[in-house]
């Protein structure tokens, strides 16, 4: 019971039902962890204010130089995923910003978005296979 790894959300009615939890495999397990670190914000974790990472304080500074803020977050994600991610190792990440126009004719408004792309690769722990996570996020909704 202690090598089960749980899908999230948790299905509590399963167990009420005399069910058992839904369960997934390692891949996917951290694959859901590393998306708790990207969205859980400094500070927000009451138990230990350290975990998460820095994007939601950057989604709000003015982006004077893409490669820095690509930086800092790519800084940020790393120390976090080393430090709380033990599952995997020789960890690689890489983060690009795009920008997304997109024009609405019917009400004559473009929005202009940041698109972040985050990618990171690294090796199981326990088999040494390759593993990859990918993922894609939209900051500053602006309106023109």
């Amino acid at each position: 019971m202690l090598n089960q790894l749980y899908s999230k959300p948790l299905r509590f009615a399963h167990i009420n039902n005399g069910q058992d939890l839904d369960k997934q495999d390692l891949g996917r397990s951290i694959s859901q962890y590393i998306e708790l670190i990207i969205f859980t914000r400094y500070g927000e974790h009451r138990y230990n204010p350290e975990f998460g990472c820095e994007i939601w304080d950057l989604d709000f500074e003015l982006i004077r130089s893409e490669t820095i803020w690509e930086e800092k977050l790519r800084q940020s994600l790393l120390r976090s995923i080393i430090k709380f991610e033990n599952r995997i190792y020789d960890i690689d990440i890489s983060v690009n910003i795009t920008e997304i126009n997109k024009f609405y004719p019917l009400r004559n408004v473009s929005e202009i978005k940041k698109r972040v792309e985050i990618t990171i690769k690294g090796k199981l722990n326990k088999t040494g296979e390759t593993y990859l996570f990918r993922t894609a996020l939209f900051l500053s909704p602006l309106s023109a």
